[in-house]
């Protein structure tokens, strides 16, 4: 699976930007999807989870902000950031699940991933 995450740009706190995801292959809507975020000097962590079976899980710091969704049809995932603040500057991952697992919040969880587009939000 290969996965090439796109969108990211300079945006005023306060604004809107969506993010997206293509994933390559035919088995997309099998997969668990997630997306990270890694800010300079931090930990990737987790921002939001869409799993294979229509679930969607949100990390708190976003919850409420940030919509994540996905197109089985066109092998993409998305992410609605609205509201952004200076503390969701990161360059954004997108990740996939090629084995089903129960936990989505996790690095360790996911055995794909794309290379990652930056966010910049100035205040």
């Amino acid at each position: 699976v290969q996965l090439q995450a796109f969108g990211g740009g300079l945006v005023q706190a306060g604004g809107p930007l969506r993010l997206s995801c293509a994933a390559s292959g035919r088995t997309f809507s099998t997969y668990t999807m997630g997306w990270f975020r890694q800010a300079p000097g931090k930990e990737r962590e987790f921002v939001a989870a869409s799993t294979w079976s229509g679930g969607t899980i949100y990390a708190d710091s976003v919850k409420g902000r940030f919509t994540i969704s996905r197109d089985n049809a066109k092998n993409t995932l998305h992410l609605q950031m609205n509201s952004l603040i200076s503390e969701d500057t990161a360059v954004y991952y997108c990740a996939a699940q090629g084995v089903h697992r129960g936990g989505v919040r996790t690095t360790g969880s996911y055995d794909y991933w794309g290379q990652g587009t930056l966010v910049t939000v100035s205040s």
